[in-house]
């Protein structure tokens, strides 16, 4: 009988103890989302609700047509109606609830109500809306049997090299895993690689990968990301496999500093090459001054230091006046330096009167 009473007691206690394991095994499943109304007609709300996701994030809601929640949203976001989307952020638990108002998508039912982050890695879930009076066309068949999914979050590796920062085109290289939980192997897939800036439309480039994957098997995909010339900012990374947005990676691209500099010093040099020019032009076209000889620097009479002679005898090189030299006497004995004068022995008599003897 006491092995009888003990049996309940010992399944209490094991129950007990299994019960704190329960709450992460939920939370293992995944973010999840649901809606107060399955159905409801364009100019309605439904309150979306969700739990599961990671806490203070920030999360969009949208309403997308051509989308289950098996195959995610055909299209991206080009399908969805991104007028009438809201925006809410997670409690600290990873919970929230807001109300969504009911707009037609660009494109046929059958439609979902999509919830994915924003920030941070990957997380996205959605829940099946019937959009009342809106058309239903059924889904595009899938390309293969296989179907890709990524198993590990997103990154960009590489760095940027000096002619970057003087405007070159900045590039990544984009790695993930990918597996293939198709029932048919996929051999060398196309993928679509958009660059986002701000909140403009991606531009899409596609990229082959080369290679073959069998069902249930992985690999790690590197695909190149190059930017255009001198591009800066904030940037958005998407990738993209048959008509499924499957990964966002963000990329703060610095500014190229080195153009900036170029145009400032371009801004000094050019104006002080256009100065020296024109000063040039108006010294050559300057009118001449009367006489017709144009204004000229005197040159500086260069002073040359003169020798000291030694005391003694030696020829007199003390200077004369030409009007003074010896030579220039006319008539006169050499070596006389005075003014001339008559030195003739007889002279003209001056007559005089006599007066009466």
């Amino acid at each position: 009988m006491s092995g009888k009473a003990g049996t309940p007691a010992l399944v209490a206690v094991l129950a007990l103890l299994l019960l704190p394991f329960t709450g992460p095994a939920a939370a293992a499943d995944g973010p999840v989302v649901k809606l107060s109304a399955s159905q409801a007609g364009t100019g309605g709300s439904v309150t979306v609700s969700g739990s599961g996701w990671r806490p203070r994030t920030l999360l969009m809601m949208l309403v997308c047509g051509r989308a289950t929640p098996s195959r995610g949203v055909i299209g991206g976001t080009n399908s969805c109606a991104n007028g009438d989307g809201r925006a809410v952020t997670t409690d600290a638990d990873g919970s929230f609830a807001r109300k969504l108002p009911v707009a037609e998508p660009p494109v046929p039912c059958p439609c979902v109500v999509h919830v994915a982050a924003v920030t941070g890695a990957k997380a996205e879930a959605d829940a099946v809306l019937r959009v009342a009076g809106h058309p239903v066309a059924p889904l595009p068949a899938e390309s293969s049997g296989g179907r890709l999914s990524i198993l590990s979050d997103t990154r960009l590796t590489g760095s940027s090299g000096v002619l970057t920062w003087f405007g070159a085109p900045p590039s990544r290289t984009l790695v993930f895993t990918a597996g293939n939980i198709g029932s048919t192997a996929i051999k060398d897939p196309v993928f679509r690689v958009g660059t986002a800036h701000g909140v403009f439309a991606p531009q899409w480039d596609e990229q082959q990968w080369r290679g073959t994957l069998a069902p249930g098997k992985k690999a790690q995909i590197q695909l190149p990301v190059e930017l255009p010339a001198g591009a800066h900012g904030d940037y958005t990374v998407s990738l993209r496999y048959d008509g499924r947005v499957l990964a966002e990676q963000p990329w703060g691209v610095g500014r190229p500093w080195g153009v900036t500099l170029f145009w400032i010093l371009l801004c000094l040099v050019v104006p002080a090459a256009l100065f020296r020019a024109g000063m040039a032009v108006v010294d050559r076209v300057r009118p001449r001054r009367p006489g017709g000889v144009r204004h000229r620097r005197l040159a500086r009479p260069v002073l040359r230091p003169t020798r000291s002679r030694p005391p003694g005898p030696g020829p007199d090189t003390t200077l004369t006046l030409p009007w003074f030299t010896p030579d220039s006497v006319p008539g006169g004995p050499a070596g006389r330096l005075s003014a001339p004068h008559d030195d003739s022995p007889t002279s003209p008599t001056t007559p005089t009167t006599k007066g009466p003897t």
